[in-house]
């Protein structure tokens, strides 16, 4: 048997992957979630006591926002402003403005990717937790927990890219 002891650092690319980088260097596109947090949380009750003996269904209105701003070198903070308002034929119930944001590490991603996942994508994974602040938040103020339903922050995106004609003619991300 011969020996095939080789001197080839940079061996051939495999079929099934990028070729390996002579310095180890990773250059595939990454994003990851390195925080999120509550960034502003405002719960209004009003009209208590007296609003607990209303007896006419509330009107709920609820409004949401998102943003995304560059905040330092491949670090992106995605935000989801959430306004609640709670009123019944005798007045305001309770007021719930919240502001949940994450912080997101990215690398090697072409910038046109950029918007439809800080648009799209860090909405959806940010939302279920931002859902459980609202609930928590309106049940410690006395009422039954607000469970706000479920979003297609995707479907949404994708409907404001055709009112304007393309994504690519949507604002940059962190420009409005």
């Amino acid at each position: 048997m011969a020996d095939e002891t080789g001197t080839d650092i940079n061996p051939a690319p495999q079929a099934n992957g990028p070729a390996p980088q002579a310095n180890g260097e990773d250059t595939a596109p990454a994003i990851g979630l390195i925080s999120q947090y509550v960034k502003d949380l405002s719960f209004e009750n009003p009209n208590a006591p007296a609003a607990y003996q209303w007896q006419s269904a509330p009107q709920i209105d609820v409004q949401f926002n998102i943003g995304a701003d560059n905040v330092g070198e491949n670090l992106y903070e995605v935000s989801l402003k959430i306004d609640i308002s709670s009123k019944a034929d005798e007045g305001t119930m309770f007021v719930v403005d919240l502001k949940y944001a994450g912080l997101f590490g990215v690398r090697n991603v072409p910038d046109d990717q950029l918007q439809p996942f800080f648009l799209a994508e860090a909405p959806r994974i940010l939302f279920p937790f931002a859902r459980r602040v609202v609930a928590d938040v309106v049940r410690d103020g006395g009422f039954p927990p607000l469970l706000l339903e479920p979003i297609d922050f995707h479907g949404l995106f994708m409907q404001q890219a055709q009112a304007q004609g393309d994504v690519g003619e949507m604002a940059p991300v962190g420009q409005a």
